[in-house]
C-alpha cells in the first residue's frame, strides 16, 4: 500500500489537499470572535486601561473588551469608582496606581494614607480584586519632582502598608512603576550583567526600594519597551529579535555571564536584576508593568505598524504561557500588562503614544490576539503588510487636523496658533497682515502655516506635530506649488527641503489638499 502510494502522481496533489484542509479546520477551531480565551479565571497577560481619550467605550463595556481578549489581570492609572465597580466580581486582579502628585502628602502623614486607603480602596473589597497598589508611575523619570518626591516613594509605601495591615487587608502588595531610564545606559545596557542604576538614584532611593520590596515579598514594576530600543538602535538590533520572534535567529552572548538572549525583552530584565543584584537585593522579584508596540505612529515614526503589533504581543503571550523567565531567572512568572486597551485619542506627543491600543476607541479589535498564549502563532489569520519598517525619505509637513478643521474650535486653534508664532525667530513672519503667506485669511490657513513653520524648525529638538490634538503629519504637497515657490521663515535653512529633512514652510493657495485620505495612516 505505502509502495503504491509513493507512485502515484496523485499523491502531492492529496498531501495537498489534507494540509489545507486541516489549516481551515484549525482557523475554524478559532473563529468567530476576534480574539480567543477560555472561561472561569482568566490567566492571559494584563492589560494597561487608560483612559486619556473622549471617545472611549464606558467602563462595563471595556471590561467585557478586557475579557474578550483573554486578559488576566488590569492596571488602570486611578482609583476610578466607575472603573473599580465594573470589574466588580469580574475575579480579573486589579492594580491601581497612586498619583504620583499626592506621594508626599502620603508621605508626611499616616492618617493622609489611611484616608485614601478608606476613599480609594475598602469600598471596593472584596468584590474587585485589587491585587497591587503602584505609588505613582515612573516618577524617577521626572527631574522637576526630583526633590519633592524622588525620596517621598518609599515613606509613602510603608505608610499605606502600615493602613492595609491596620485594616486587615493582607492580599495587597505595594510597589511603583519604573521607566528603565532608572538604570546607567537607560533602555538599552550591554551587556545586561554590567547594568546598575543612576547614581542619583542608587542609594538615596533605589536602595530602600528595594529594602522594602524585598520585606514584603512585591515586585520591581518595569516599562519594558523593545520597540523603543529597535527603533533607536540605527539597525544595531534586528527588528524579529525585537519583536520577540521564536524563529529569528539573532543571538547575544552576555561576555559577563555566557548567558545566551534570543530576544531584546530577556535582555533588558536580566540588566533590571543585575543592576538590584549590585545593590544586594538580587532575589527581588521583577514584574512587567507596560510593554507593548505601537499599532501606528507619524511618519517619520519607523516601524509603528499593525503587523509589528500583533507580532510582538501574540509572541509575548505565547512565551509568558510556555516558557517564562529570563536566561538568569529561568522559570520565574511575572505579572506583565500590556500597553494599552485602547489607542487613546488625547494623550501628547508623537504619533505613537496614541497608537498602543488593543482595540480602537469604537470597540473593534485592532487585531485578533490572544492574551492567554493558548491560540498557537499559525493559528491567526494574515496581516497586512507592513509600510514603515525602514525609515520614510520623503517630505513630511504638519498641518491642521482633519478632524480639527471640519469643527474648527477657534479658541483652541487661536492658542495653539499663537504658542507656535511665540517660538523661534520670525516663525509666523509672513502670516501677519502684509506678509507674503498672509492670504487666504483664515484661522485654517494660518494654524496650518503656523504649525509647519514651528515643526520645522524645532522637530530636532523634539517638537512633535500635535498641539493638543489639532495638527497631524502629511506627506501630502499642502500647496501644490514647485519646491522652489515655498515660503520659509528666516532662520530655516533650505536643507529644511531636502528628503531627510521633511517638508518646509509654505503659502496655502487652497486649503483643501490637507484634508488627507483616511488611507495614508491607520489612526
Amino acid at each position: 500500500m505505502v509502495a503504491s502510494m509513493a507512485a502515484s502522481p496523485l499523491r502531492p496533489l492529496l498531501l495537498l489537499l489534507l494540509a489545507a484542509l486541516a489549516c481551515h479546520a484549525a482557523d475554524a477551531s478559532w473563529s468567530g470572535s476576534p480574539f480567543r480565551h477560555g472561561h472561569g479565571r482568566g490567566r492571559g497577560l494584563g492589560v494597561n486601561y487608560g483612559r486619556v481619550a473622549d471617545d472611549i467605550p464606558a467602563p462595563r463595556r471595556s471590561v467585557q473588551l478586557l475579557r474578550a481578549a483573554g486578559a488576566g489581570s488590569v492596571k488602570i492609572y486611578d482609583a476610578n469608582p466607575a472603573v473599580l465597580r465594573a470589574l466588580a466580581g469580574t475575579g480579573m486582579a486589579v492594580s491601581i496606581m497612586v498619583p504620583n502628585q499626592i506621594i508626599p502628602d502620603l508621605a508626611a502623614s499616616y492618617a493622609a494614607a489611611d484616608r485614601w486607603v478608606a476613599a480609594n480602596l475598602l469600598p471596593y473589597l472584596p468584590r474587585t480584586r485589587v491585587k497591587y497598589l503602584l505609588v505613582g508611575n515612573e516618577v524617577l523619570s521626572d527631574g522637576s519632582i526630583a526633590a519633592s518626591t524622588w525620596t517621598r516613594i518609599v515613606p509613602a509605601m510603608e505608610n499605606l502598608h502600615r493602613s492595609l495591615r491596620a485594616r486587615r487587608v493582607s492580599r495587597v502588595k505595594l510597589g511603583t512603576t519604573l521607566a528603565m531610564d532608572a538604570l546607567v545606559t537607560g533602555a538599552f545596557p550591554r551587556p545586561p550583567s554590567a547594568a546598575a542604576f543612576r547614581p542619583d538614584i542608587a542609594e538615596q532611593v533605589m536602595r530602600p526600594l528595594l529594602r522594602f520590596l524585598e520585606g514584603t515579598n512585591s515586585y520591581y514594576f518595569v516599562d519594558a519597551y523593545t520597540y523603543f530600543v529597535w527603533a533607536g538602535s540605527n539597525g544595531t538590533v534586528p527588528l524579529d529579535y525585537a519583536l520577540l520572534q521564536p524563529a529569528t535567529r539573532a543571538r547575544y552572548v552576555d561576555p559577563g555571564t555566557g548567558l545566551t538572549y534570543t530576544n531584546l525583552l530577556d535582555e533588558m530584565l536580566d540588566a533590571v536584576g543585575a543592576a538590584m543584584s549590585k545593590l544586594g537585593h538580587g532575589g527581588v522579584r521583577i514584574a512587567i508593568a507596560e510593554t507593548g508596540w505601537p499599532n501606528g505612529g507619524d511618519y517619520d515614526q519607523i516601524g509603528a505598524n499593525v503587523r509589528n503589533a500583533a507580532l510582538y504581543n501574540r509572541n509575548l503571550a505565547a512565551r509568558m504561557a510556555r516558557n517564562p523567565g529570563t536566561p538568569a531567572r529561568p522559570g520565574a512568572r511575572m505579572p506583565v500588562f500590556v500597553f494599552s486597551l485602547y489607542n487613546e485619542n488625547l494623550k501628547p506627543g508623537p504619533g505613537t503614544e496614541r497608537h498602543w491600543g488593543l482595540y480602537y476607541a469604537n470597540g473593534t479589535a485592532v487585531y485578533p490576539v490572544d492574551l492567554t498564549g493558548r491560540r498557537p502563532l499559525w493559528a491567526y489569520p494574515p496581516l497586512p503588510a507592513p509600510e514603515n519598517d525602514t525609515p520614510y525619505k520623503g517630505p513630511i509637513w504638519c498641518v491642521l487636523a482633519a478632524h480639527a478643521s471640519r469643527k474648527l474650535n477657534e479658541t483652541a486653534v487661536g492658542d495653539a496658533l499663537t504658542y507656535a508664532c511665540g517660538q523661534g525667530n520670525g516663525t509666523c513672519d509672513a502670516i501677519q497682515p502684509g506678509g507674503e503667506c498672509f492670504q487666504p485669511n483664515t484661522g485654517a490657513a494660518h494654524a496650518s502655516y503656523a504649525f509647519n513653520s514651528y515643526w520645522q524648525q524645532f522637530r530636532k529638538t523634539g517638537a512633535t506635530c500635535y498641539f493638543n490634538n489639532l495638527a497631524e503629519q502629511t506627506i501630502k504637497d499642502p500647496t501644490g506649488l514647485a519646491a522652489d515657490t515655498w515660503h520659509l521663515p528666516p532662520q530655516q535653512p533650505a536643507a529644511g527641503l531636502a528628503a531627510t529633512d521633511g517638508g518646509g514652510s509654505f503659502c496655502l493657495t487652497d486649503f483643501s489638499p490637507l484634508h488627507r485620505s483616511t488611507t495614508e495612516r491607520k489612526g
